[in-house]
C-alpha cells in the first residue's frame, strides 16, 4: 500500500506570508506623502517653492516620481504650477477660502447625517468636552489649539460614516481648509479675536 504524502505546509507558509504581506508604496505616493505632510503642517507655506531637485534627494527617489506627485497635488489644489515659476504651494485667496467651506460643509454634513445612527453616548460626551474646551480657548486664544480642537470636535461627529468615499472627500477638505488657515495664522502670530461670541464654537 502507497503510503498517503503530507502536503507540505512549512514550504506553503512563505509563499501564504509573501501574497499576503502589504505591497509597498510607490515612489510618487511615498513623494506625495511626503510633500503633503509638510504642507498640512505648515513647514511648506502657501507660496513656498517646490524644488524637484531638492525633494527628490530628501525622499531618495528621482524626480519622476516627484513630478508625478506634484501633478495629483495640483489636482487638489494644494500646488500651484506657474510658467518661469515652477511649482508651489497654492496661494489661497478668499473666494477659495469660501469655495472650500461651501464644499466641506455640504460634504461633511451628509457624512455626519449618515455617521449620526452609528454615535456611541461616549462620542457625543467626548464631544461636548472638546466643545468646552474650545470655548476656553477664546479667552487666551490659541489658534493652533483652537483648530486642532475644532478637527477633533468633527471628526468625532462624522467619522462613523459608512461610505468610505464621502469620508475622502472629507478629509481632503478639510486638508485644503488647513492649509487656508495655517497660513493665515502664520502672519498674525498671537493673534485675538475682536470680539468673539460668548456662545460656544461649534462650526468650522
Amino acid at each position: 500500500m502507497l503510503e498517503q504524502t503530507q502536503p507540505h505546509t512549512d514550504a506553503a507558509r512563505p509563499a501564504e506570508a509573501a501574497a499576503s504581506a502589504p505591497e509597498p508604496l510607490s515612489k510618487a505616493i511615498l513623494a506625495y506623502q511626503w510633500i503633503k505632510a509638510r504642507i498640512t503642517d505648515g513647514s511648506f507655506s502657501p507660496g513656498y517653492r517646490l524644488v524637484l531637485g531638492q525633494i527628490a534627494a530628501a525622499v531618495g527617489v528621482s524626480q519622476v516620481p516627484v513630478r508625478e506627485a506634484i501633478r495629483l497635488l495640483e489636482s487638489e489644489g494644494l500646488v500651484t504650477f506657474e510658467r518661469n515659476v515652477g511649482a508651489q504651494v497654492a496661494v489661497i485667496d478668499s473666494d477659495e477660502y469660501a469655495h472650500t467651506m461651501q464644499t466641506l460643509s455640504l460634504v461633511e454634513g451628509l457624512a455626519t447625517a449618515l455617521s449620526a445612527p452609528s454615535l456611541a453616548p461616549h462620542a457625543l460626551q467626548q464631544a461636548r468636552a472638546i466643545n468646552t474646551a474650545m470655548a476656553a480657548c477664546l479667552l487666551d486664544f490659541d489658534p493652533v489649539t483652537f483648530t486642532r480642537l475644532n478637527r477633533e470636535f468633527h471628526t468625532l461627529l462624522f467619522e462613523a460614516c459608512p461610505n468610505p468615499h464621502l469620508l475622502d472627500l472629507v478629509d481632503r477638505y478639510w486638508v485644503r481648509l488647513g492649509t487656508i488657515r495655517e497660513s493665515t495664522f502664520s502672519f498674525v502670530p498671537g493673534r485675538r479675536p475682536n470680539p468673539w461670541p460668548s456662545t460656544p464654537p461649534c462650526s468650522t
